[in-house]
C-alpha cells in the first residue's frame, strides 16, 4: 500500500521570484511533443480538481492539507495565486464549469463518509458560496454539464440534477444497473453515457428529455475509474487501469453511439493510475502512473514519467516526451492555447519507497 508523506515543496526553478503568494515565471518557448516545468502550486495536492475557466485561467481546488484551499494558474505568466478557500475541505470531489462562468464543486470525502454538500466559485470575486446539497453523499462520482445548463450527478444506481437557477438538486431516474467513478461523457445528441466499470453489466445512457436511463453496450473489459472522452467523431474513448498481483494492466474500449457497442483497443502501457486528457488535436494524451518492480524481499511500486499519444485515425499508441517528474494520480487540463497543464499527484521516492505529494506543475505542447 502506498504511504503518503507530508507536503514537500518543490525546488523553485531559475527565473522565478516570489512576491507574497504569487510566483512569476519567465516562460521560454516549448518544443512540440515535450513537457516543460512551469510554476509550482503554493500547496502540494492530490485528489484535487482542475477546471479551465472562461478567462483561460485554471482553478485548482482541494486535495490539500490546508482545509480546502484553492489557487489559480495564469498561463501567460506560468504563475499560481491563492484565491478564496472552499467552504468545506474536499478531496475526491468533482467540479464543472457552468454556463454562467461559475464553477460548481460537489461531494468528495471518503467512500465510507462521502459528502453531500456543494458550493460555487465566482471567478469575478474569487469567493466560494455554499449552494444546495445533493440528496446523496458522493465521492469519486460523475458530474456532467448537460446542454440545458443543468448538471447530472450519478453514482451506483442513484442520480440527481442540479439547477443553477435555483441552486437545488432534484432526484432523477435511476440507472438500470450500477455505474461508478468519474466515468460519464456527454454525447453529441445530448444524452449521457455512464460506464459500468466491472464489465459484468451493460453501461448506461441517460436521456435528459425524459429523465430516464437505458442499458447500452458492455465494455467487455475491466475499466475501473476510467478516463472517458468524447472524440471529435462522436465516439467515446474509455481507458482504465488496475493492478493484479505484481502486474499492472491498462485497458481501452471505444463506444460507437450509432450502434451502442464497444470495441476493444490496445492499452497505453503496463501501468496503472496514469492520467489522461483529450487534446485539441483530437489525440488522447496519457502520462505518468505506477508500475510494480520485482525486487527482494518484496516487490516495489515506482512512479513513472513516460507519456503516450493515441491517434483516433490509426488507433495506435506512440511514445511522446517524458514528464520532468515521475508522478501518478495527477490532473491534466487542456488550456485554451492547446497545451496541457499537469498538476500535483504524487511521486514515489525510490530510496524510501514513500509517496510524496507534489506541488510541481508542467506543460505539454502537442
Amino acid at each position: 500500500m502506498i504511504r503518503r508523506s507530508l507536503h514537500q515543496r518543490a525546488r523553485i526553478p531559475a527565473l522565478i521570484f516570489v512576491a507574497g503568494l504569487v510566483a512569476i515565471t519567465a516562460m521560454p518557448a516549448l518544443a512540440s511533443g515535450t513537457f516543460q516545468k512551469t510554476g509550482s502550486m503554493n500547496v502540494a495536492r492530490i485528489d484535487h480538481t482542475a477546471t479551465l475557466l472562461s478567462n483561460g485561467e485554471v482553478l485548482v481546488a482541494g486535495g490539500d492539507s490546508l482545509g480546502g484551499s484553492a489557487e489559480l494558474y495564469n498561463p501567460s505568466t506560468g504563475s499560481w495565486t491563492f484565491t478564496g478557500s472552499m467552504t468545506t475541505a474536499r478531496s475526491n470531489h468533482q467540479a464543472v464549469l457552468l454556463q454562467n462562468g461559475k464553477v460548481l464543486v460537489a461531494g468528495g470525502g471518503s467512500v465510507s463518509n462521502p459528502l453531500a454538500s456543494a458550493e460555487l466559485y465566482d471567478p469575478s470575486t474569487g469567493v466560494w458560496t455554499a449552494t444546495g446539497s445533493m440528496n446523496t453523499g458522493r465521492s469519486n462520482f460523475s458530474l456532467t454539464l448537460l446542454t440545458n445548463g443543468q448538471v447530472l450527478a450519478v453514482q451506483g444506481t442513484s442520480a440527481e440534477l442540479y439547477n443553477p437557477a435555483k441552486g437545488t438538486w432534484t432526484v432523477t431516474g435511476s440507472p438500470t444497473s450500477p455505474v461508478g467513478g468519474p466515468n460519464a461523457a456527454l454525447l453529441l445528441d445530448g444524452q449521457v453515457l455512464a460506464i459500468e466499470r466491472t464489465n459484468s453489466t451493460p453501461s448506461q445512457l441517460y436521456d435528459p428529455s425524459s429523465g430516464t436511463w437505458s442499458a447500452t453496450g458492455n465494455t467487455d473489459v475491466f475499466v475501473p475509474n476510467p478516463f472517458v472522452f468524447r472524440l471529435p467523431s462522436g465516439d467515446v474513448f474509455v481507458t482504465g487501469s488496475y493492478a493484479s498481483g505484481a502486474a499492472s494492466y491498462a485497458n481501452v474500449a471505444l463506444y460507437d453511439p450509432s450502434t451502442g457497442l464497444f470495441t476493444l483497443e490496445s492499452g497505453p502501457c503496463n501501468c496503472r493510475a496514469y492520467s489522461g486528457a483529450l487534446l485539441q488535436t483530437g489525440m488522447v494524451l496519457v502520462a505518468g502512473g505506477y508500475i510494480t518492480v520485482h525486487a527482494l524481499p518484496y516487490n516495489k511500486t515506482e512512479s513513472i514519467n513516460s507519456a503516450e499519444l493515441w491517434d483516433p485515425s490509426t488507433q495506435v499508441w506512440t511514445s511522446t516526451g517524458n514528464l520532468n517528474t515521475s508522478r501518478g494520480l495527477e490532473s491534466i487540463t487542456v488550456l485554451a492555447n492547446g497545451q496541457a497543464l499537469v498538476t500535483g499527484g504524487e511521486t514515489i521516492d525510490k530510496q524510501t519507497g514513500h509517496a510524496v505529494v507534489l506541488a510541481t506543475a508542467e506543460l505539454y505542447k502537442p
